[in-house]
This record gives C-alpha cells, sequence and structure tokens, in this order.
C-alpha cells in the first residue's frame, strides 16, 4: 500500500513519554495508517476506518 500522501499525527497525550508514540494518518481514502513514530521510515499498519473506530471506541477519552 502506497502511504506517500499520508499526513502523520501524534496523539497529545504522548508527550509524557519522550514524544515518542504510534502515529496515525486518517486522510487516506478507505485506510487508516499507524506507524511507530520513533521509525518513520519503518513500516506501518493499515486499518479499514470501520476496524479503526472500533478500535479506538475501546479508549473513551482518548485522542
Amino acid at each position: 500500500m502506497d502511504l506517500t500522501g499520508a499526513r502523520w499525527h501524534k496523539s497529545s497525550r504522548s508527550s509524557g513519554n519522550g514524544g515518542d508514540c504510534v502515529e496515525v494518518a486518517d486522510n487516506l481514502p478507505g485506510v487508516v495508517g499507524v506507524r511507530d513514530s520513533k521509525d518513520p521510515t519503518g513500516p506501518a499498519l493499515v486499518f479499514g476506518p470501520g476496524a479503526w473506530r472500533a478500535f479506538v471506541a475501546q479508549f473513551p477519552g482518548r485522542d
């Protein structure tokens, strides 16, 4: 999957651990990308929007 146009962002809650966190790209049609902020050129996981919403719903109050 080509994630070249992905706009990655970190949670505002990531500052407590040195700024290292997962990054999410939700600007791509039909997919949500997730990667490790410490390795931005490394592998990324790709989820469908429904699967990502179901995952995030497990953590109320988190961004």
